[in-house]
């Protein structure tokens, strides 16, 4: 496997060192794994990028805004493609959501894994969100998604991101190497973190979550380029689309679907 790598101090250049002080430890976990997304989406959109206009320095530099807001949130020269009148999930995927060459490279470890279609499914969605908002990702994930799939695969996401800084030797998940090299040896998340850990380590539901961890790690590879194709069926067995299309079928996130397909309404 050939992941990102990371330049240690290209990484803290893009923060800032006076930033990156003033951050909590779970603040700085996220911003590192949201620059790895970065660079994987860099290089996977390199073409679309020739096309716009932009070169590469300000396609990096452009409209950068608060760093927990997501790309849809923030200012962008390049127009977004229309919305079908009742888009579904696959849709929205292709045209809205964030991180989606990860997330595939996460579903297709699930799937080549032999995991659980549920647990296929909720690897390919587990960074979708992020397109919106990146703070708390897997707590706003879960929230996105509830509606439409089975209970186990909205709380794996939901329990992800505090998971990933707890090994499980019985799955061989580590606590990530790149943790320790970029913030050191001694970092520790905030009490939050850990208490929805704690809970989800005694939860029956504990390897719902643990799993999305595992293919997360798999799922910064360099060179790989996938489709959702593989995952269609599977998301049209357990993704439970509305007739009316998401954002009109009045269910408790829609209006959070509305957002995605239109963040430059202004009311």
């Amino acid at each position: 496997m050939s992941e990102v790598e990371v330049d240690r101090r290209a990484f803290l250049a893009s923060v800032g060192v006076g930033t990156l002080a003033l951050m909590d430890a779970e603040e700085k976990a996220e911003e590192l794994e949201h620059y790895m997304l970065d660079l994987m989406d860099e290089k996977a959109n390199a073409k679309a990028r020739a096309a716009s206009g932009l070169d590469e320095e300000e396609a990096w530099q452009e409209a950068r805004g608060p760093r927990g807001v997501g790309n849809l949130l923030r200012p962008s020269a390049r127009p977004l493609e229309p919305m079908p009148d009742k888009p579904t999930f696959v849709d929205f995927f292709r045209l809205r959501l964030a991180a989606s060459n990860h997330c595939l490279q996460s579903a297709h470890h699930a799937l080549t894994t032999g995991q659980p279609e549920r647990t296929v499914l909720a690897s390919l969605l587990h960074d979708g969100v992020q397109g919106l908002i990146k703070a708390d990702h897997g707590w706003w994930g879960a929230q996105l998604y509830e509606p439409y799939v089975d209970e186990r695969i909205s709380w794996g996401i939901r329990y992800h991101g505090a998971l990933r800084f707890y090994p499980d030797d019985t799955v061989g998940y580590e606590y990530p190497d790149l943790y320790n090299r970029i913030f050191g040896e001694d970092y520790e998340p905030p009490d939050y973190i850990r208490q929805a850990y704690d809970y989800a380590r005694n939860h029956r539901w504990y390897m719902e979550s643990r799993l999305v961890t595992v293919n997360d790690l798999y799922a910064f590879e360099e060179g790989v380029e996938l489709t959702i194709d593989p995952f269609v069926e599977i998301i049209e067995r357990h993704f439970k689309t509305p007739k009316e299309g998401l954002g009109y079928d009045n269910s408790p996130s829609a209006h959070m679907w509305r957002t995605i397909a239109n963040p430059d309404k202004p009311l």
